[in-house]
């Protein structure tokens, strides 16, 4: 949901019991601001708070932290003591984790949901603190006053996407609530309000007829979900509280003074004092000790005089973490009501090797699970990393458990059990514990789903083994059973320790029971403040990133249209670059197949753009530093391992700083390329070349040939997404005010050498650059794109007119093949970038002529691909519509299949009788004056597409499909859907290359709008050609008086109108005669 829908925090609080793991929940918090978690404008303060004392209550942890808020506000605006004036202007969230969790070591902030977000910029876990966030951020708390809100993570919430909360004149103070049946309501709080939306009381597990008067007209009941909100003004007078006895010990000053510790709770010791239905008696005997009265005592009068209001928010719900297993299961295996922003997946964030064997109605959450590990629906397994063959059935909760444990599984009867591996901290030492439990027990009566009695029974265990003496009989429950080993004095404890507990066998139950009772144990009780959060934390995300890697190799070597880039995003953020770098290298070298390596080399260079942060200068930029030759020089030669070994190499040297990791991302784009022209390359086996008859010396051959228009599919051609997507063009050969404007010539001459000529705008034009080469080190420059004459050079090439590199000098070859050198000549009358398929049309011309003039012919498909393997030569990476478009007469569309070796085929679009004169009515080309830049955006378009940007790879899709609708459109005649065909193009261009459209001729599209079918700028946008099909004949005249105004308002320069019109082929010319029928060309 966007940012201009989103709250903004100045502040955002986690508070978390005291033990040491507040780094942990910070570093979290930082995690999320790195990786966009929090919004595109995250709160300049995100602050982990640890309660002062261990029961502090939801009521004393919200003083705290609003303490701690007001103290980092007061500090960055310039004060040396708190001041209540910076919460004027402030929003604050405050968010408490409350309790141990039995069913997550981190707690219920933590708690991991079976859900992913693939529009994220970086890939993580979601845990319902995300949820929690994303539901306060974009949704609830979007158009509040300045304030403090409070928010518990002990509960699933889901809130519309619009609330429709009226803050309309709003003070005080104002509870959410959450429509709920009544029957939910008996073990919950609930609001009793007024018509007025004014809260009376809040009852808590109260009676029928208590929870029946609390009801709406619909029946159901306004339950208490754990969020409030205090006004700036009701905010300064809680905060003015903690310097008064008692209330003064509910924050870290007053730890750090000596005052005793007093547990306050958020709605029933602070909100209820607002309750209008509430006397002072009465909420002043609700306190429990004498210190808690006293407390009550302050707030009453801080507080009392603030209106308390609800806002039930239709259609939202709320799920309490129970302590019931079966509870716990059921909401990470159904899926959220569909007011949520969350989509629950079966997997997610998991390699699984045979998700045929997970049931419906399961869930696998950060888990790597190998082999045949079969799920029963209603079973979960999180952060597991499992070896088959298993088979877990219905009812059961793993979590934690290592491939260690997997030998311990197999064959185990797993059906409603709740098996958790867990990292335990006794102060310097750091050990395993398992735990078992059964999914129906109620902590109480039952263990592993049945009563102790027929546990004791199965098992022989005594309560001697299990509890004090001492301990009253009553009081004995599975919370402070000492079942779960935790050290052995002589052997290793693991998995099977707890696992014998279930169905122990009668050879090892003695055994077991022995090596059982020698352990040391705990009870949960014991435990839970022991649990290592920081441990948990980081093995999960080790195990996050080691299933990344195992996904990492799924996407590239399965071609998978997946992104990888959020998740090299968050490698680098937490510190995981190095495992998935080492992971790309690996594939890259061992794929065995070039257009899977160069893929793996462009994440590479996304993971080293990532590290640079946004500093050390523009992505794009030269890659042809020496340092880095030896690589691509391997690559060059076909040694793919090879040169991904090189690169590796030589990548350690340049992670220092953020200029040189830029650098180094540029040279490996550069070495994919090396792979994309190889890959592209493979279309050279369809190009024939037969013998003719060698023209005599000094007779021209001439070869004029058309523009081109692209209408739809354009940027679908390029490699590699026309090789690994497919791709789709429907190009126009046309004229430009009546004429051909791209032509060549060649002659052989009696001298052994090569004249390059580049005309004027015309064959008669005067030479603006001549060259002459004599020597083959004369070509060395012919993979230059700005070199001079580096196009026909390259031509001459890959022609094989001359072999290069080669022992045979120039001279010797020219006299040996040909008797004598050659005289190039080439022109065009489009301006530079113009969008027209200049240089493609223009080298198919050279091509086509040099073939001929050596005594060669090549049909127009050879031609095509022809100019695909100049271009790769050229290192100019274009592809295939231009040639396409200039050198196939009339209206056709091109395809290449999702394949290599790539191949284009190329149909005729027959038109309607009259519509090609139709066409060439009401289609007009503009120049802009704008140059193109079409070299950087086809790096960018290249990085996206391998990025597999979600947006990019749907265009694609749209691209293919929008160019069959326009051939489509063609062939029925239809001028209006074409014209429609032409805005949606031109709207995926802009999606391809965003910066495409300049201001200046973005207007001058707003102005043409009204007159037009259908408008695009030519090839790649940016600038050059514009064209337009309009609604009316032949409006040369009125276009140009419109954009005559326009360019007075707007600046514009040089804007041109041409008339086009599509041509039957393009011309071959002799000298005299014809030497090849144009029909060849047809």
């Amino acid at each position: 949901e966007g940012a201009a829908m989103a709250a903004e925090w100045s502040v955002l609080l986690l508070t978390c019991q005291p033990g040491g793991c507040v780094s942990a929940f910070q570093r979290e918090l930082e995690a999320r601001r790195l990786r966009g978690g929090l919004g595109s404008r995250p709160p300049p303060l995100l602050l982990a708070v640890e309660d002062p004392w261990a029961r502090l209550g939801s009521g004393g942890a919200t003083l705290n932290a609003l303490l701690v808020a007001a103290e980092h506000l007061s500090a960055r605006a310039g004060y040396t003591v708190v001041s209540s004036d910076v919460l004027r202007d402030a929003h604050i969230l405050i968010l408490h984790m409350g309790r141990d969790f039995s069913f997550d070591d981190c707690g219920r902030a933590f708690t991991c949901l079976p859900v992913e977000e693939p529009g994220a910029p970086a890939e993580a876990l979601v845990c319902n603190l995300d949820s929690l966030l994303g539901t306060m951020t974009h949704r609830l708390c979007v158009g509040s006053p300045p304030g403090v809100w409070v928010c518990s993570t002990d509960m699933l919430l889901t809130v519309p996407s619009a609330p429709g909360i009226d803050w309309d004149g709003f003070q005080g103070v104002r509870v959410i609530a959450v429509p709920g049946s009544q029957a939910y309501a008996r073990n919950h709080g609930v609001y009793l309000a007024d018509e007025q939306g004014l809260v009376r009381n809040i009852i808590y597990k109260g009676t029928e007829a208590q929870i029946q008067q609390c009801a709406g007209p619909d029946g159901t009941v306004p339950l208490v979900c754990g969020v409030v909100f205090f006004s700036s003004d009701a905010a300064e007078q809680l905060l003015a509280t903690h310097v008064i006895p008692p209330l003064d010990a509910c924050t870290y000053m007053g730890l750090d003074s000596g005052a005793p510790p007093i547990q306050l709770s958020l709605f029933f010791d602070i909100v209820l004092c607002m309750a209008g239905g509430v006397t002072e008696e009465e909420f002043l005997k609700g306190g429990g000790d004498a210190s808690v009265r006293s407390a009550r005592s302050v707030l009453w009068t801080a507080l009392r005089t603030f209106p308390l209001s609800m806002a039930c928010i239709p259609g939202a719900s709320y799920d309490y973490m129970t302590t019931s297993a079966s509870d716990h299961i059921r909401s990470l295996t159904l899926l959220p009501g569909s007011a949520s922003h969350l989509r629950f997946c079966k997997t997610a964030h998991s390699h699984v090797d045979q998700p045929c064997l997970l049931e419906d109605g399961s869930s696998v959450i950060n888990c790597l699970l190998e082999g045949a590990v079969q799920l029963a629906a209603g079973s979960v397994i999180q952060h597991c990393h499992l070896q088959g063959p298993l088979e877990i059935g219905p009812g059961c909760l793993l979590s934690g458990l290592s491939a260690g444990s997997s030998l311990a599984l197999q064959g185990c009867p797993l059906r409603n059990l709740v098996l958790q591996g867990h990292h335990v901290r006794l102060r310097d030492l750091s050990c395993r514990v398992f735990t078992l439990t059964g999914c129906l027990d109620d902590w109480q009566a039952t263990y592993l789903n049945v009563p102790w009695a027929e546990f004791f029974h199965r098992t022989g265990i005594r309560e001697g083994d299990l509890w004090d003496a001492e301990l009253p009989r009553r009081s004995c429950c599975l919370l402070n059973a000492r079942l779960f080993p935790v050290l052995h004095t002589r052997e290793a404890l693991g998995l099977e320790d707890v696992l014998w507990l279930l169905a122990p066998g009668a050879a090892v139950a003695s055994e077991q029971l022995a090596r059982w009772r020698a352990a040391w144990r705990m009870s949960w009780q014991e435990l839970l403040p022991c649990l290592d959060k920081a441990a948990e934390l980081g093995a999960r995300r080790a195990l996050f990133f080691l299933q990344g890697q195992r996904k990492v190799r799924r996407v590239l070597l399965g071609r998978q249209d997946s992104s990888l880039l959020p998740l090299a995003r968050s490698a680098v953020h937490e510190g995981y670059h190095e495992a998935v770098l080492g992971t790309l290298d690996e594939v890259a070298s061992t794929a065995g197949d070039a257009g899977v390596a160069a893929r793996a080399l462009a994440c590479i260079a996304e993971i080293l753009g990532c590290m640079a942060g946004g500093e050390g200068g523009l992505r794009s930029g030269p890659a042809a530093n020496r340092e880095w030759a030896v690589a691509f020089g391997r690559l060059e030669s076909g040694d793919i391992a090879g040169g991904v070994r090189e690169l590796a190499a030589e990548r350690q040297k340049w992670m220092s700083r953020p200029a040189l990791l830029v650098r180094a991302a540029r040279h490996y784009e550069g070495a994919e390329q090396i792979l994309v022209r190889q890959a592209v390359m493979s279309s050279c086996q369809f190009v024939t070349v037969g013998q003719t008859e060698l023209p005599p010396l000094g007779h021209w051959v001439q070869v004029a040939c058309p523009a081109r228009l692209d209408l739809s599919g354009g940027w679908s051609d390029t490699p590699p997404i026309t090789y690994e997507h497919g791709g789709a063009v429907v190009d126009l050969a046309v004229l430009v005010d009546g004429c051909r404007p791209i032509g060549a010539r060649v002659r052989r001459i009696g001298q052994p050498e090569l004249r390059l000529v580049s005309l004027g705008g015309t064959p008669q034009g005067e030479a603006a650059v001549e060259l002459v080469c004599q020597e083959l080190e004369h070509l060395r420059d012919y993979c230059q794109p700005h070199a001079p004459g580096a196009l026909l050079k390259a031509a001459f090439i890959c022609t094989q007119v001359v072999r290069f590199p080669s022992q045979k000098p120039l001279r010797v070859q020219l006299l040996e093949n040909f008797r004598g050198g050659f005289e190039v000549h080439t022109w065009s009358k489009l301006p530079h970038g113009s969008g027209l398929g200049t240089s493609s049309i223009l080298a198919g011309a050279v091509m086509a002529s040099l073939y001929r003039a050596a005594g060669k012919a090549a049909s127009t498909e050879s031609l095509i691909h022809a100019v695909l393997h100049l271009e790769q030569r050229l290192t100019t990476g274009g592809g295939w519509q231009d040639q396409v478009g200039g050198l196939v007469p009339g209206i056709k569309i091109g395809r290449s299949k999702a394949q290599l070796p790539l191949r284009v085929e190329v149909e005729e679009i027959l038109v309607p009788d009259g519509f090609t004169q139709t066409l060439n009515d009401h289609l007009l080309l503009v120049y802009t004056g704008k140059t193109r830049l079409a070299r950087n955006l086809l790096q960018d378009v290249v990085r996206n597409w391998y990025a597999r940007l979600p947006s990019v790879v749907q265009n694609a899709h749209a691209l293919v499909s929008n160019a069959e609708e326009c051939a489509q459109a063609l062939r029925q005649g239809d001028l209006l859907l074409v014209g429609k065909c032409l805005d949606r193009y031109w709207q995926q261009k802009k999606c391809m290359a965003p910066g495409c459209e300049p201001l200046a001729v973005g207007r001058m599209m707003e102005a043409l709008r009204p007159h037009v079918y259908g408008q695009c700028l030519a090839g790649a946008g940016g600038g050059g050609f514009l064209y337009v099909l309009t609604k009316a004949p032949r409006q040369k005249e009125a276009l140009h008086q419109i954009l005559a105004k326009t360019e007075v308002k707007c600046g514009l320069r040089g804007i041109f109108l041409y008339i086009v019109q599509t041509p039957g082929h393009c011309e071959i010319l002799g000298q005299e005669a014809p030497l090849c029928h144009a029909s060849q060309w047809i």
